[in-house]
């Protein structure tokens, strides 16, 4: 590919802080730019927390079948549907990973929070190797953004995540495949996805997305002749327009696989 040095420049002229990975997993080509800075994760975090779930699952701990009912105290706003349904609503662990992934459920993710301990999350993301990745509140802990105590990750870092996903070595081969499986169902598609999904030969696309007020991310892997990982992060950032960055650069990698 021959456009990397475009893609930087405008990148550049986005506003704020920008990190953003990409890797063609065929051929070995990487471009990186800012992918160090520690960002804001938003609900990217998410992604540690099912890494977390799922090395439970795979080694005992964790029943994924497990039945977990919904309480009031346990709903906070914005993303996902528990918190829009009735309390003493019974779900599975494996049910709270789904909404958790495909629709960013924020109170599935308390839960899951609360039933695996952040500490013990923090400790699978030390133990996955991630030194700048951190989960320090949950969500919609208002209280606590307010003191300045955000979740934080890097672009760099996310890439490898899916890297090892893709590799089939993110927990083990079986929960990386079912990880995938999960982000492949993603129902947040307004980012990488928006003019890939609208091409006749659609490439499967398995992502997770994160936004806040200023912030606002999409990382993944866009699967075709040459499965790529693609990861733009931004804090502090004119979203609306990085969203667009985000869609037209990912079709003009997509495209590029393709020549």
């Amino acid at each position: 590919m021959d456009n990397y040095e475009e893609i930087g420049e405008r990148l550049e002229e986005l506003p704020g802080k920008i990190g953003f990975y990409y890797e063609n997993m065929v051929t070995g080509e990487r471009f990186l730019y800012r992918a160090d800075e520690k960002l804001m994760a938003a609900s990217v975090i998410k992604l540690y927390v099912m890494a977390a779930a799922f090395r439970r699952i795979a080694d005992g701990r964790l029943d994924a079948g497990q039945m977990v009912t919904t309480s009031k105290a346990d709903f906070v706003p914005s993303c996902g549907a528990v918190a829009y349904l009735h309390e003493g609503l019974q779900v599975t662990v494996l049910d709270l990973v789904t909404l958790m992934i495909i629709f960013s459920d924020n109170t599935a993710t308390n839960i899951l929070i609360d039933l695996i301990g952040m500490e013990e999350i923090n400790e699978e993301i030390r133990l996955l190797g991630f030194k700048d990745t951190w989960l320090r509140r949950k969500m919609f802990d208002v209280e606590k953004s307010r003191q300045g105590i955000q979740n934080l990750i890097t672009a760099k870092e996310v890439g490898v995540f899916f890297r090892r996903l893709y590799e089939g070595t993110l927990v083990d081969e079986a929960s990386s495949r079912k990880m995938l499986a999960i982000l492949g169902d993603q129902q947040l598609n307004g980012k990488i996805p928006f003019y890939l999904k609208a091409l006749p030969d659609e490439p499967e696309i398995a992502h997770k997305t994160g936004e806040d007020t200023g912030i606002t991310h999409d990382v993944g892997i866009v699967y075709g002749r040459e499965p790529f990982i693609v990861c733009f992060c931004g804090n502090e950032t004119d979203t609306p327009r990085f969203e667009r960055v985000m869609a037209e650069i990912s079709l003009e990698l997509y495209q590029d696989t393709l020549r």
